[in-house]
């Protein structure tokens, strides 16, 4: 019998990066200035969780990247420099339309994260990051005064209370559970269209470890305790500011009783089971972008039909 493990799982679509994310500048501005100015520099565009590709004919696309002299105005985020010596920017712009060329097109995150590469993924997470962030909170929360962008886009400073506020990263738990048989627990949101199906996930509480959270989460939504609990891997999800934490569980007792509020279906799965379900049509599970495929995939034994997925 297979059991479980975050051994051998691959790395989650979007937690792929090979630039350097070279935090030492961020506090020098006169660094900032002058990296900006470099003839080598180039910048992503990102509205939102979208950006600008290029595709190469064999279903692979790389991000369209401006020199710093040809970018628009607009909020500026200092994202790195990689092994070359060039360093990278984004640029918030409100739409793309007007700066794509032919043989351009736009993408979002969610689609592009398992066609671009991994320096243009990690490029690419960090932006639409930073700028769902910066474009949520312009105003100082102590005293209500609109703050400035500061630290190459990581923080914003207010100039009325001197009061500094940095980007927020909400941690969510995300775990995939066994049984005694090797069967997975897959479940249905109450929100979710029938047929979406995915592995139990929840945000951790004030004051929580993760283990904990796991525990709590899997009690509250189906009943079920874990006897183990072992940690898989970690992604981020800019959706808008999450960190899905990945976990493996075990448990020796598959009595299941949904919450009927959060989750309306929950159901274990043998790996024929899912396989002849996702044939059938009856399961749709995540996309290849998500973290939840991966952990499935991997306690499957390998890839799974590539039916329409969510």
């Amino acid at each position: 019998m297979r059991t479980a493990g975050a051994a051998g799982m691959p790395e989650p679509a979007l937690s792929r990066a090979t630039v350097d994310r070279a935090g030492e500048h961020r506090t020098d501005e006169a660094w900032l200035s002058a990296a900006w100015l470099r003839e080598g520099t180039r910048v992503v565009l990102v509205a939102e969780d979208r950006t600008l590709v290029a595709e190469d004919g064999t279903g692979q696309a790389e991000i369209v990247l401006l020199p710093a002299s040809a970018a628009p105005d607009g909020m500026r985020y200092f994202l790195g420099s990689d092994t070359a010596g060039v360093d990278y920017f984004a640029v918030s712009v409100p739409g793309l339309e007007p700066y794509r060329a032919p043989g351009v097109r736009e993408g979002g995150l969610r689609e592009l994260g398992t066609l671009l590469a991994a320096g243009d993924v990690g490029l690419l997470v960090h932006a639409v990051a930073l700028d769902a962030w910066h474009r949520t909170h312009p105003f100082c929360p102590r005293c209500a005064h609109s703050t400035d962008i500061a630290f190459g886009g990581h923080m914003r400073r207010c100039p009325s209370c001197g009061t500094e506020h940095f980007p927020r990263t909400d941690p969510a738990v995300i775990m995939l559970v066994t049984d005694g048989e090797d069967r997975c627990l897959l479940a249905r949101n109450a929100a979710w269209d029938e047929g979406r199906w995915s592995v139990l996930a929840g945000f951790v509480d004030p004051g929580e470890s993760l283990e904990q959270a796991v525990r709590r989460e899997l009690v509250e939504e189906v009943g079920v305790r874990a006897e183990s609990v072992e940690y898989a891997g970690s992604q981020a999800w800019p959706f808008p500011a999450s960190l899905m934490i990945g976990f493996f569980g075990r448990t020796t007792d598959p009595a299941i009783t949904v919450d009927g509020e959060e989750i309306a279906q929950a159901r274990w799965f043998s790996r024929a089971e899912l396989r002849e379900a996702m044939t059938e049509g009856v399961v749709a599970l995540p996309s290849g972008v998500s973290i939840a495929r991966m952990m499935i995939e991997h306690w499957h034994g390998g890839p799974l039909p590539r039916t329409p997925s969510w």
